[in-house]
């Protein structure tokens, strides 16, 4: 129970100090940038298995040439 106390005195004075809509804004940052950080994920990696079908089709269809991931392509 002691614990609990410290840890909600310790709560009310970094509100006190920082400001709870400080505290809150920063946290709604936070969770924008996880889902944009997810969504950027998420794109990387589509972009990445549309590459290698793009390269099974191409060795299935008896192409010489590899097309190139577009993640993992060198920038001109």
């Amino acid at each position: 129970m002691r614990h609990f106390h410290s840890t909600q005195s310790t709560e009310k004075f970094v509100k006190k100090i920082i400001g709870e809509n400080e505290i809150n804004t920063v946290l709604r940052r936070l969770d924008r940038l996880t889902l944009d950080e997810s969504r950027a994920t998420g794109a990387q990696t589509l972009e990445v298995v549309y590459g290698l079908v793009r390269n099974r089709r191409a060795i299935m269809d008896g192409e010489n040439t590899v097309v190139p991931c577009p993640s993992f392509a060198p920038e001109a």
